[in-house]
């Protein structure tokens, strides 16, 4: 049920949703103080959402900053996340990935240069509806084909959420006694929720955030004046975070 209503929520609380709800339901009221109202309220909703400077200086706030690789250590194995991948395309004779991606190359990036010395991929389906195989089996492919050998890759295939991904994963560990330290590799938006997650049962993983949704602040005309419907999108991601945080804080999940 939890993962079903946080796919309901994550469409209600889109700006883009909210833009076309005011739009219909300045059409459907008759009394032109309502009206007016509603048409103004779509268009202060459309004139902040799509500024994408103002998109950005807020997911600037909320992502966890960048960290070097040379801070990051030598640890037994990096935790990488899933929730990059399309499992829903068609055909399925490969693997389709998303724009997180970012989570796979760098969490690749960690193992060669050394940093950890296994992969363990995090996560079952993303989906309502099951499908043939896992995202941590999808990416698994991308790393053997990446020359990342089969006994450096453990899958945790069942989670379907961040505290499921925190939950099994400690599972998995307790069958591999030699993995003590740990760097968890995920969005730097979700960063805080995942590693708060993995506290809470009793990890404690060296965060590498990966996959920034933002760019370095510009005094450009066009990153504050220029309407970009992307930031609808980076607005979504946020507020969808902030919720799925807040959620989890007060279910003490994190």
């Amino acid at each position: 049920m939890f993962f079903l209503l946080s796919k309901i929520l994550y469409y209600v609380i889109m700006p883009a949703v909210w833009l076309v709800a005011l739009l219909l339901a300045a059409v459907v009221v008759r009394q032109p103080v309502y009206k007016r109202r509603l048409l103004l309220a779509a268009l202060v909703v459309a004139l902040l959402g799509t500024n994408p400077g103002l998109a950005n200086e807020a997911m600037l706030a909320w992502e966890l900053p960048a960290v070097s690789l040379r801070a990051v250590g030598r640890h037994d194995a990096g935790v990488l996340l899933t929730g990059i991948t399309k499992v829903n395309k068609s055909p399925h004779d490969r693997v389709y990935l998303n724009e997180g991606a970012d989570r796979l190359t760098h969490t690749l990036w960690l193992y060669r240069s050394g940093r950890i010395r296994r992969i363990i991929i995090s996560g079952g389906s993303g989906l309502i509806q099951s499908t043939a195989r896992s995202e941590a089996a999808e990416l698994a492919i991308l790393l053997r084909m990446a020359g990342v050998p089969k006994e450096d890759v453990l899958l945790e295939q069942r989670s379907r959420n961040t505290r499921e991904n925190a939950l099994y994963t400690k599972q998995l560990l307790q069958q591999h006694p030699d993995i003590k330290s740990l760097v968890l590799i995920t969005s730097a938006f979700h960063q805080r929720r995942a590693l708060g997650c993995f506290r809470r049962v009793g990890l404690s993983p060296t965060a590498f955030p990966a996959d920034f949704r933002t760019i370095d602040r510009s005094l450009a005309p066009d990153y504050w004046l220029i309407p970009d419907a992307g930031a609808l999108g980076l607005w979504s991601t946020l507020l969808h975070e902030m919720v799925g945080y807040a959620t989890y804080k007060l279910l003490r999940y994190c």
